[in-house]
């Protein structure tokens, strides 16, 4: 199932043993090399806001329309706890408005969102709004991660615009299904304050 970062921002995190919300995310930590999200930046809640906690996508249970579940407080870390994490974040890398061009240096855009998957979050396509010139005919691409050749601090290199167009073309539309980890409880553990992120696919 997918979903898109954009959907995640602001997403609850939920203690089994506080069965309550804790705090909420803020930012995700995306890994250049493998093109996965390794981890969140939070916010709210008990964390506050400094230090800045961190969510190690290895410690979330399950992730449902209600959030994401973890065993409690204690998973969070801070920044230099987890060395992946660690290194990650010094690269100061950020998917959100990098530039997308062809192997033949076709400017195609700049990445608005892009979509995951709600088990491991790696990323699966790249949304790329189009330049002014080129957004009347089409205002923005869905690119596969299959199309894409190389990623530096600046850009992302895809194939050729025509391959990328005719990808979009044949794209699947995806229905997440989301299951609540909370059956038998739902109303008395989903937070209160904390906003509930809608379910999302690609159309």
């Amino acid at each position: 199932m997918l979903i898109a970062a954009s959907r995640l921002i602001g997403t609850p995190i939920l203690s089994m043993q506080a069965a309550a919300g804790i705090a909420s995310i803020s930012e995700c930590i995306v890994d250049p090399n493998s093109l996965k999200i390794i981890g969140f930046i939070l916010g709210g809640g008990v964390v506050g806001k400094s230090p800045a906690y961190i969510l190690d996508t290895k410690s979330i249970r399950e992730y449902s329309r209600y959030g994401m579940v973890i065993d409690s407080v204690e998973e969070l870390v801070e920044p230099n706890d987890v060395i992946k994490i660690s290194e990650v974040l010094k690269l100061n890398f950020n998917l959100i408005n990098l530039k997308v061009e062809t192997k033949k240096g076709s400017k195609l855009g700049k990445v608005s969102d892009y979509i995951v998957t709600n088990d491991n979050f790696s990323v699966q396509q790249i949304i790329v709004k189009r330049p002014i010139m080129k957004s009347l005919m089409d205002p923005e691409l869905t690119i596969p991660r299959k199309e894409i050749v190389e990623i530096t601090d600046y850009k992302i290199i895809v194939k050729d615009e025509e391959k990328v167009i005719k990808a979009k073309a044949e794209k699947e539309d995806f229905i997440p299904n989301f299951v609540n980890p909370f059956r038998k409880s739902e109303q008395d553990l989903a937070p209160t304050d904390t906003k509930t992120p809608a379910d999302t696919s690609t159309e």
